[in-house]
This record gives C-alpha cells, structure tokens and sequence, in this order.
C-alpha cells in the first residue's frame, strides 16, 4: 500500500489528462490533487474529483472490505 502509483501515461510516453469518472471535469493537475481519489474497478484506473468524492463518500466507504474497518 505505500507504493507510489505514477500517473497514467498516453501514447509515446505522453500523460493524459485525468477526468472524474462521474462529472468528467478534468484534473486541474497531473499528478491529481490528494483530495481525488483514484480506485481500480475491473483492471481499469478511474479517479473522483473532490467534490463527487465528498457527494459519494457512503457509498465509497461501503465498498471497502471489514479489513480496513
């Protein structure tokens, strides 16, 4: 878990820009801010901009295994 993970590169090596998965605003940075939160569904990398993160924090939260409880 303490392992950096780099920021998703495009094609030749070029960054892409980072959207929210849910309101498709774009990253104003790359690497994203803290406040995103990234998670893997399915293989796929997606993050949550700051203000979905706070709007779906429930349902984040009740995704996560007892293990981190």
């Amino acid at each position: 878990m303490s392992e950096k993970t780099p920021p998703p590169a495009g094609p030749a090596g070029r960054e892409q820009t980072i959207v929210c998965a849910l309101c498709r605003v774009a990253s104003p940075a790359s690497p994203p801010p803290l406040s995103w939160i990234c998670s893997l569904e399915n293989g796929v990398r997606t993050y949550c901009c700051q203000d979905c993160a706070r709007a779906n924090i429930r349902a984040i939260e009740g995704r996560l295994d007892t293990s981190w409880w």
